[in-house]
C-alpha cells in the first residue's frame, strides 16, 4: 500500500554496460558530481566488487567496514552504509570485494533480485532527501546488476566510441526487456551517452552516425571526449571537475547533467 505522507523519492539510474572499459565508473563519479554541482543532492552506490568508484571519491580501504553488501543484505542501515564524500552534495556507499561472492551467497534467497530495490526504497532513506541516485554496475550481466536494475527508473547506458560497440548492446537491451516484463515494468532505457569521443577519429564519427541512426532520441546530444584529465582524475581520488575544473572532460559532463535534468524536467511535465 502506498504512504501518501511520505515524501516522493529520488530518481534511481543504473550506470550499466556488461563490457568493461567504457567509461562506466567514470561517468558515474563525474555524472554525480555535476548534478550536486548543479544542486542535487546525490547518492552513488558503487555495485562493482572493484571499487573503483568507491577509490575514485577518495574512500580509502580503511573506511569501508560498511560496505554496498551490507547495506544490501540487511546487515547496515542507511545511516551506516552512507558516506559522504569531499564533493558537496554527493555522498557514497563503498564497495569492496566482498561483492564479488554475491552470486553465490545471495541464491538460495528468493528475493535476491529485489534486495538492493527494498533496502533503497526502506523508509530510512527518507531522511536524506536525494533527488538522484545513481548506481555504478559492474561489468558483467550478473545478479548485481539485475539489483540494480531491478531498483531502477532507468537504465543509463555509456558506450565507447570503438568498434562493435552497438553489437554489444544487444544482450543489454534484452535483459533491460525481460527485467521490464518480470520484475520492473517502470524501468526505462534512460539513454545513452558516447564516452572517449575522439572528434579528429573517422570511427568515433561513424560510431556516433550509427548509433544516432539506430538509437535516435535515446542518445545524449552531448559527448564524452577523450581527456588526458578525466584519465588522471582518478588517481586523484577525485571527480574531474575537481582536479581541473576548466578542463574539455568536466565541460562535458556538466553539460552531460543538464541534458538529463532537462530530459527529466520534460518527462515530468509530459
Amino acid at each position: 500500500m502506498i504512504d501518501p505522507t511520505r515524501p516522493h523519492g529520488p530518481r534511481i539510474l543504473a550506470v550499466v554496460n556488461q563490457k568493461g572499459g567504457v567509461g562506466k565508473t567514470t561517468t558515474t563519479i563525474n555524472l554525480g558530481a555535476a548534478l550536486a554541482e548543479a544542486g542535487q543532492k546525490v547518492l552513488l552506490v558503487d555495485l562493482d566488487p572493484q571499487g573503483n568508484a568507491s577509490t575514485g571519491l577518495g574512500i580509502d580501504h580503511a573506511h569501508r567496514d560498511v560496505t554496498t553488501y551490507d547495506f544490501i543484505v540487511g546487515d547496515a542501515t542507511p545511516e551506516e552504509a552512507i558516506q559522504n564524500t569531499s564533493f558537496e552534495n554527493l555522498a557514497i556507499i563503498a564497495a569492496t570485494t566482498d561483492l564479488s561472492s554475491a552470486d553465490i551467497e545471495l541464491i538460495s534467497n528468493e528475493k535476491r533480485s529485489y534486495l538492493l530495490r527494498d533496502a533503497l526504497r526502506q523508509t530510512a532513506m527518507d531522511a536524506f532527501a536525494f533527488d538522484y541516485i545513481l548506481i555504478d554496475c559492474p561489468p558483467s550481466l550478473n545478479i548485481l546488476t539485475v539489483n540494480a536494475m531491478v531498483s531502477a527508473h532507468g537504465a543509463l547506458v555509456p558506450l565507447q566510441s570503438e568498434f562493435f560497440a552497438l553489437e554489444g548492446l544487444s544482450q543489454l537491451m534484452l535483459t533491460i526487456r525481460e527485467i521490464r516484463d518480470t520484475a520492473n515494468p517502470n524501468l526505462r532505457i534512460e539513454g545513452v551517452v558516447l564516452t572517449m569521443y575522439d572528434s579528429r577519429n573517422n570511427l568515433s564519427q561513424q560510431v556516433e552516425t550509427d548509433a544516432r541512426d539506430n538509437l535516435g532520441e535515446l542518445v545524449y546530444q552531448t559527448v564524452i571526449p577523450r581527456n588526458v584529465r578525466l584519465s588522471e582524475a582518478p588517481s586523484f581520488a577525485t571527480p574531474v571537475l575537481n582536479y581541473d575544473t576548466a578542463s574539455k572532460g568536466s565541460t562535458a559532463y556538466r553539460a552531460l547533467a543538464q541534458e538529463l535534468l532537462s530530459r527529466d524536467k520534460k518527462r515530468i511535465r509530459g
